[in-house]
């Protein structure tokens, strides 16, 4: 009704009514009841807030087994225990030891950790990430005959190379610097009879000495190639020990029969002193008479490896994941770091995962020695392999892995082992503070530092191990890094803070660098032959070392007489027993075979005259420089000293 007073509202409505007025607002409602949508919200979030405090105490009670290496980061720990990283800070700041997520704390400290939430422990040692990674032993029924696997040795320039080009009907040797094998290289040849053999071709240097010794030690046959001109050299017998080190048996291979003054029985007699006696003269050791430039007696070559083959019985199991060797590794420009690498056990597939001594990587591609992609690799294949992620070591064992994981495991071991290697290396170089201060107090040992770079891993160690044994006991050589690839800025601006020499080995240095370099003033120096390496090196050093001072004993003067001269003072009437005295010569005074005093000759006289020498048996006066104590029956020696270039 129109005037009538509006019923008041219950307050029960007031939630529910669109409006308010400005003192409600300012009085506040006291009264107002809380909505069903927020109590249910408020009812959940205790539920799951109860569900969530549950779960946490049944996962206090699952008990886990962590393993647990030397060392180990804080967030690792808290991943291997399923907690958060925050909750194993809180347990170290508890015991005292404040770190963060990414420090690596000890064992002992982690086993403490991991027993305060209730953990068991398991120690292993962290080379234990490499156990199992060597396959299995194949049992006898798997094993299937495999090629044979032959490392050709001997002198340099005795035609190594020459003859695997007839093998092969190609021309490497053609392109060597100085017709020296600079690298090794593997081949695999068919024969006619439609038999496969791979060939291993090592360097022929002295210097490559240690890569040689690896040729051995995957080799099944080694070949012993001596030129019949030339007879058994240094090299030749070098090769022998490396053969018979790798218990490998030998076939000689009498090359350059060809040649006018070839001899092959002399080869034959000369080899008798190295123990090794060929069948012609009653031995077990297989000899053939080839020549490589006329391409003769190669067919009995192949026959006497073959049969060699037979009598050796060599057998691999293809169907288990491969173990091989790298034979070498370099830095190829377009393609990355690429290795050779022997498969010995298993086939290797392209995009297997492989580690390679300390670096790891998923095959590429894989290529076979004339340059064509394989897709896999059986035992005895000799491949390139392309995607490892660095450039492994010559020499070193590569073996594939089940995944990514377990390879980075491995790697960063290996790689960290090498590191300590190499702090300890350099802290042993150092040597004690004492020893330090004795050699700042004696003039500071002079020293050469060298920045190597090679095309090849095999190259840049081998030379490092040709320059480090041109070491003297006053020049030490420091090798600050031998590597592969071309020289760059950052090489520049090491061997600048060393004050080193760059030695590079077939390898250039980039455009920015060349300019460094010339703007730096550092010195590099470009090779292709190893002799003149070490050539460079050795003068090097000697330019360094000190001209040395020897002695050069005269003579033996007696004194049978002392006589005093007013102005003079004592002078020393001698009889010269043995050699010469010379005048300004170096003396020693001995009396009762005791040097008593040493010192300089003032005079030399002959009755009144100086005399510049007085031979043996004659007579004459002595005079020391500040020194009277003379008596009749004392001895004087006499000596000079004489400078021998170093």
């Amino acid at each position: 009704r129109r005037g009538a007073p509006a019923a008041p509202k219950k307050t029960g409505d007031s939630r529910r009514s669109g409006r308010i007025d400005v003192r409600a607002a300012i009085e506040g409602d006291d009264d107002k009841t809380r909505s069903l949508a927020s109590v249910r919200r408020q009812r959940d979030r205790e539920r799951r807030q109860a569900e969530l405090e549950r779960l946490r105490a049944d996962q206090v009670r699952v008990v886990r087994d962590v393993i647990l290496p030397e060392s180990i980061s804080v967030a690792e720990l808290a991943n291997r225990m399923a907690l958060r990283q925050a909750e194993v800070v809180k347990a170290l700041m508890k015991m005292g030891v404040m770190a963060t997520p990414t420090q690596l704390i000890d064992a002992d400290t982690a086993e403490l950790v991991i027993s305060e939430f209730g953990h068991r422990v398991r120690r292993v040692a962290e080379s234990d990430v490499e156990l199992g990674i060597e396959g299995v032993e194949d049992r006898e029924d798997e094993l299937v005959a495999r090629a044979p696997v032959v490392t050709v040795m001997g002198h340099v320039d005795h035609g190594k190379t020459s003859l695997l080009d007839a093998l092969r009907t190609t021309d490497v040797a053609a392109g060597e610097a100085g017709g020296i094998t600079q690298h090794i290289g593997a081949y695999q040849v068919t024969v006619p009879s439609g038999a496969k053999i791979t060939f291993v071709d090592t360097p022929g240097h002295e210097a490559f000495t240690s890569m040689r010794a690896r040729g051995a030690s995957v080799t099944d046959v080694v070949i012993l190639v001596v030129a019949a001109d030339d007879g058994v050299m240094p090299q030749t017998i070098e090769a022998i020990k490396h053969a018979k080190a790798a218990d490998a048996p030998i076939i000689v291979a009498i090359n350059k029969i060809d040649k006018p003054g070839a001899n092959p029985d002399r080869v034959r007699q000369s080899l008798l002193s190295h123990e090794i006696v060929v069948e012609a003269l009653g031995g077990d050791v297989q000899d053939v008479e080839v020549s490589a430039l006329k391409r003769t007696g190669l067919d009995k070559l192949e026959e006497a490896i073959l049969l060699q083959a037979e009598v050796l019985d060599l057998k691999a199991n293809p169907n288990r994941v491969a173990e091989g060797s790298v034979i070498e590794s370099r830095l190829d420009r377009g393609r990355g770091p690429v290795a050779t690498v022997l498969v010995q056990k298993g086939t290797l597939n392209r995009s297997d995962i492989v580690v390679a001594g300390a670096e790891w990587g998923r095959v590429r591609a894989m290529l076979d020695d004339k340059g064509r992609q394989l897709k896999d690799a059986g035992p005895s294949m000799p491949v390139e392999l392309l995607g490892i992620t660095g450039v492994p070591g010559a020499g070193e064992p590569f073996v594939v892995v089940e995944n990514e994981n377990r390879a980075r495991e491995i790697c960063e071991f290996r790689q960290r082992r090498q590191r300590d290697k190499m702090a300890a290396g350099r802290a042993a170089a150092r040597g004690t503070l004492d020893q330090m201060l004795a050699r700042i107090q004696a003039g500071e040992q002079k020293e050469v530092a060298l920045l190597i770079k090679a095309d090849v891993q095999g190259s840049a160690e081998a030379i490092e191990a040709s320059v480090l044994k041109l070491e003297h006991e006053e020049v030490r050589i420091r090798v600050l890094n031998a590597s592969v690839g071309q020289i760059t800025e950052s090489d520049i601006q090491l061997a600048k803070a060393s004050n080193a020499i760059i030695v590079a080995f077939n390898v250039r240095a980039t455009s920015q660098a060349r300019e460094m370099a010339q703007r730096e003033d550092v010195d590099i120096r470009y090779y292709s032959i190893i002799y003149q390496v070490t050539d460079d090196v050795e003068q090097l050093v000697k330019g360094k070392v000190a001209p040395k001072h020897r002695e050069k004993f005269l003579g033996y003067a007696e004194i049978r007489q002392v006589f005093n001269i007013t102005k003079v003072g004592k002078v020393a009437g001698c009889y010269v027993t043995e050699g010469v005295v010379k005048r300004g010569c170096g003396v020693r005074l001995l009396r009762e075979n005791v040097v008593i005093h040493e010192g300089d000759l003032s005079q030399l006289k002959r009755f009144k005259d100086d005399v510049k020498e007085v031979a043996r048996n004659y007579e004459c006066g002595l005079s020391f420089a500040g020194y009277n104590d003379l008596r009749e029956g004392d001895m004087v020696e006499c000596f000079e000293m004489e400078v021998i270039p170093a």
